[in-house]
This record gives structure tokens, C-alpha cells and sequence, in this order.
């Protein structure tokens, strides 16, 4: 059995959020983009959000490149939030909270993703600015900016 390093431990409980898949997918080289190649590039874990699997798929531009991306989003983890009224009070109280503080996200589906890293104890690869105010005010929320 090969023994984990805590850095690898840590380093593989990432969500990736749908800016810097897209940003992939195009091959829009950023700080973010690097750091998710070098994640890919180590073999470490990583998954996406059920939410950022609906942004991904409502982009497509034509069938073609929708069933691309469907067939390549299926194959990675998937973190979906539990379906219950409790989810979503908690987002709406979350939002309530950020907007009482002075920051309104852009899109609510950003508060889902966040509440998905935060649920599931993930640390979030993101590249959207909406995401770093959020984190002012978000406990337990793991930004991951840079790889060690």
C-alpha cells in the first residue's frame, strides 16, 4: 500500500468550478488552468459539481460539441447536494447574508457550488472573483489558489 503524503490528502479533495473547466476547454492558459493541469498531470482526485455539469452542458454551442462534452463530463466525480428544503434555505440564507454584507453574486448557481465545497469538505479551484468575496464571508469554505 503506498503511503499518502498529507499534501496529497489535501490536494485531492478538489471541486474544479465551471470557470476554469471552461477556460480549459477552450485552452485559455491562466493561473487557474495551470494549476488544474498540474492536478491532472499528478494523477490527484478531482470532481465537479452537479451544477457546474448544467453550466457546462447549457454553453454547447450545436449537438456535436454537446455530446462531447456530456460524454467527457460523465466520466468524472460528481458532487451533487442533497435534495431537500434544507439545501435550499441554507443557499438562500447564504445569499441573504452575502447581499446584508454588501456582495450579490453574479449568479446564485455560484452559492450552490460553493455550499457543494463546503458540504462535501472540498477545496475549491475556481476562477471567477465572485467566488473570493463569497469566501470573506462563507465559513469553511477552501479556496485553492496555488499548488505547493
Amino acid at each position: 500500500m503506498a503511503t499518502i503524503t498529507r499534501v496529497q490528502e489535501v490536494m485531492s479533495l478538489i471541486l474544479v468550478d465551471t470557470s476554469v473547466l471552461i477556460d480549459l476547454l477552450k485552452g485559455v492558459d491562466n493561473p487557474k488552468t495551470e494549476i488544474f493541469k498540474s492536478i491532472i498531470k499528478k494523477n490527484w482526485s478531482f470532481g465537479i459539481s452537479a451544477y457546474s455539469y448544467q453550466e457546462i452542458l447549457q454553453g454547447a454551442c450545436d449537438e456535436k460539441e454537446y455530446s462531447l462534452l456530456k460524454d467527457y463530463l460523465e466520466k468524472q466525480v460528481i458532487y451533487t447536494l442533497p435534495n431537500n428544503l434544507s439545501t435550499f434555505e441554507s443557499v438562500a440564507r447564504t445569499y441573504f447574508n452575502l447581499r446584508r454584507n454588501g456582495i450579490t453574486p453574479h449568479n446564485s448557481i455560484d452559492i450552490y457550488i460553493a455550499q457543494t465545497a463546503t458540504h462535501f469538505g472540498l477545496m475549491l479551484l475556481h476562477n471567477d472573483k465572485d467566488f473570493d468575496n463569497m469566501a470573506l464571508y462563507i465559513k469553511d469554505i477552501n479556496i485553492l489558489n496555488e499548488l505547493n
